[in-house]
């Protein structure tokens, strides 16, 4: 199940997983471009980087900054079922 987090004014959208058995949480970031998109997915919460397409080195450390300082409400909001059934949130 993916779960919507933001979607920013240039349309990208970052979307994250539910929680897999091993603890960890997928997070997709999406921003369309002509002719597609581009998108990586990160692993939390080690921060690990398993797919990039699109996203230069620069942008891909600014998307590792806001994962950085948003993963806390990830990890929550995955481990509780997105926005809609979170209580804490």
């Amino acid at each position: 199940m993916m779960y919507p987090y933001v979607t920013f004014p240039d349309d990208t959208e970052v979307t994250f997983s539910n929680v897999q058995a091993d603890g960890s949480v997928k997070v997709y970031i999406e921003t369309p471009i002509q002719g597609g998109f581009k998108n990586g997915t990160c692993i939390l919460p080690g921060y690990s980087w398993v797919s990039v397409e699109g996203y230069s080195d620069r942008e891909i450390q600014r998307w590792d900054r806001f994962l950085r300082n948003n993963a806390h409400l990830i990890l929550t909001l995955a481990a509780e079922g997105g926005f809609e059934n979170a209580s804490a949130v």
